[in-house]
């Protein structure tokens, strides 16, 4: 197998495509999302969902992985998953991270990804639907951000609707 990082250059720290943290020290720092996750995030970047195959235990998993965590083999394959799922759990929440209230609850849920091995999906958030209407196994569709403003994270998806 022969997977492809993400090379880092002067210019990515320069232009300010690399997030880094100055300390007193004058040291940088700098976060790299690894091989696996970097070509899901790619994928993202693209409208496309990627996840890994393991021939030997069957299963599909995204987000990917560049090796069976069941069965530790590297033996994967690369698949481009659909970019609708079913709810597996939600949540209604009128509170926002810092615990002030909101109107309009935000709408969490875990998505199983058609195309992945049942219970593997991603978290992510619901819109389009009235809280009452959510039910567990609702079939969703991603709305995916205009290509030119995709960056390349899980936010290249806006949200989730129900189909």
């Amino acid at each position: 197998m022969n997977l492809k990082g993400t090379p880092l250059k002067g210019k990515d720290f320069e232009n300010g495509h690399v997030l880094t943290t100055k300390s007193r020290s004058n040291a940088f720092y700098a976060w790299d999302t690894g091989q696996g996750i970097g070509k899901y995030l790619q994928g993202l970047k693209e409208g496309k969902i990627l996840g890994t195959y393991c021939k030997k235990c069957d299963r599909t998993v995204v987000p990917p992985r560049v090796f069976c965590e069941l069965c530790m083999g590297s033996n994967i394959e690369w698949r481009v998953l659909k970019d609708t799922g079913r709810i597996n759990t939600f949540s209604i929440c009128y509170v926002n991270w810092d615990a002030s209230r909101v109107e309009h609850p935000h709408l969490p849920a875990v998505i199983e990804i058609d195309g992945a091995t049942k219970g593997h999906g991603i978290m992510h958030v619901l819109d389009e639907v009235a809280p009452k209407d959510i039910k567990i196994g609702m079939k969703v569709k991603a709305v995916w951000k205009r290509k030119e403003e995709r960056k390349g994270d899980i936010t290249d998806i806006q949200y989730w609707k129900p189909l």
